[in-house]
């Protein structure tokens, strides 16, 4: 019996223990997440006041998605902190976690967007929402490649995840800017704006399933 045993348990595959290039692409998965958290919170706030001021709801809710996009890398920054940087359970929380950052402005923003196609809201431009978001639409996608890349190296679907988030900013932000660079030009293309809010509610839902379920976008 006990020669069974000590077969089973010579037959049984080991834990691998992370090397060194892991425990490196870690720390720049958290510091990298670090990062992300400080950035999207000044856009959130400077592009909330801005959305809020004109009535648009493309930029508010870009700012809002901010939000979901900070729980994101907080999420990731929790995942590689101590003793759950080598943890399976904690990448799938991490994961579970990053999933419900995209559910967590899809309702308003899809809301918003409905009630102003309905009433013809017609926003108003902003000087400073047009730079804010021309700075996301570069910054984004390099935020955005480099998790997606330390997400391959570390087999996280919590990092791509953010890295996800980062992509789906930078693709509100360019829409966003077209809407608003749109507003002063053509009078006509009022619903351009909720459109855009409803994009983006959709696609953040769609992620967000995607993201739970253990799959991650490439982009």
């Amino acid at each position: 019996m006990e020669m069974i045993t000590s077969i089973a348990e010579l037959e049984r595959p080991m834990p691998i223990a992370p090397d060194a290039g892991w425990q490196r692409s870690a720390q720049w998965a958290r510091r990298l997440a670090w990062v992300s958290l400080a950035v999207v919170l000044i856009e959130g706030v400077i592009g909330l006041w801005q959305g809020l001021a004109v009535g648009s709801v493309a930029l508010t809710g870009w700012a809002l998605g901010g939000g979901s996009e900070a729980l994101a890398s907080a999420m990731v920054v929790w995942r590689f902190t101590g003793a759950r940087t080598q943890s399976h359970t904690a990448e799938r929380r991490a994961q579970r976690g990053v999933a419900v950052s995209f559910w967590l402005t899809a309702p308003y923003i899809a809301a918003e967007s409905i009630r102003h196609l309905t009433n013809e809201h017609h926003a108003e431009t902003s000087v400073i929402g047009i730079g804010l978001t021309a700075v996301g639409l570069v910054l984004m996608p390099v935020l955005g490649w480099a998790n997606h890349q330390l997400g391959a190296r570390l087999d996280s679907g919590a990092t791509a995840g953010e890295g996800t988030q980062n992509y789906l900013c930078a693709t509100q932000a360019a829409g966003v800017l077209i809407g608003l660079a749109i507003t002063p030009l053509w009078s006509g293309g009022w619903w351009f704006d909720p459109a855009i809010g409803l994009a983006i509610a959709g696609i953040a839902v769609w992620q967000g399933i995607r993201c739970w379920d253990g799959h991650t976008c490439g982009c």
